[in-house]
């Protein structure tokens, strides 16, 4: 198993660990007139939407607001005291810690689901599988053709993440093992901009998250592995991920209970319906 399938299975299993909480929170932590902003990736945008939807029904004395702009505005509005919890596709980098640290902060990791970054393509596309050997000479420029992946002569349109997401980042250490994206690659500003680009171009290759997966694109099998339920989960496909929400120090208060909820049963239901990957396994 390569180190970053030893990783992820890692994660999983410590994330299994976290107390999964039901039924009412504490209401010692929940007092009226609070506001949670919640900043970050698109990728888990969905998921905190529909958590705080949940949430605000219940605890109608708090305000909770959610917003995407990618993992690193996330964590940025974060570490200046905009926002109260970031949303994260990918793990908080070093620099980031560092900044954090000078300012008398430690942010506090969450993991609150799985995910797996899918490769797509438009649904009449007649390639079916590739190996990150071959994404990776994709992206970084080396084929262009789909000729020369054993297709028909066709114009490999690659479709990318803006650099500030955190899907990007997964991916360029993931897939790419971090080399530069082509300069021809269309940027995308959320995974709907990328399944939208894709469907609508029939020698497009774009990737997202897989709770963003559809009809209207097809998901190719990486390494002879399909991003399914079961291979996330198992790490047996090579593009998964945990999926991460931080805070400004160990939580409390409100946001404290938003975090728990978004752990707890009702909480990782939410996660299912949205079609990613609970921690309940």
């Amino acid at each position: 198993m390569k180190d970053s399938d030893t990783r992820i299975k890692k994660m999983l299993i410590a994330a299994a660990a976290v107390t999964i909480f039901s039924g009412m929170l504490p209401g010692s932590a929940l007092s009226g007139g609070e506001s949670v902003l919640v900043k970050g990736s698109t990728t888990i945008l969905p998921i905190a939407q529909i958590a705080a939807e949940e949430f605000m029904d219940r605890y109608p004395g708090i305000t909770v607001s959610v917003q995407g702009g990618g993992s690193g505005m996330g964590i940025a509005s974060l570490l200046d005291g905009t926002a109260q919890i970031a949303d994260a596709s990918r793990r908080i980098k070093a620099a980031e810690v560092e900044k954090a640290a000078a300012q008398g902060l430690k942010p506090a990791e969450h993991v609150i689901a799985m995910d797996g970054i899918a490769v797509v393509v438009h649904p009449s596309h007649p390639t079916g599988k590739l190996t990150r050997e071959q994404l990776k000479a994709i992206y970084a420029g080396r084929i262009s053709d789909w000729k020369d992946l054993g297709g028909e002569s066709s114009r490999i349109v690659v479709v990318s993440r803006d650099t500030s997401s955190g899907t990007f980042e997964t991916f360029a250490e993931l897939a790419l093992d971090k080399e530069k994206v082509r300069p021809d690659a269309l940027t995308a500003a959320s995974n709907q901009a990328v399944v939208q680009i894709v469907s609508q171009t029939p020698g497009a290759i774009g990737y997202i998250g897989f709770g963003y997966v559809s009809p209207k694109v097809r998901a190719l099998v990486i390494d002879d592995a399909a991003c399914t339920r079961e291979n996330i989960v198992s790490g047996t496909y090579a593009l998964s991920r945990p999926l991460f929400m931080y805070s400004r120090g160990t939580p409390s208060g409100s946001v404290k209970s938003f975090i728990d909820f978004v752990l707890s049963t009702a909480g990782q239901r939410l996660v299912e319906q949205e079609g990613f990957i609970g921690l309940q396994q």
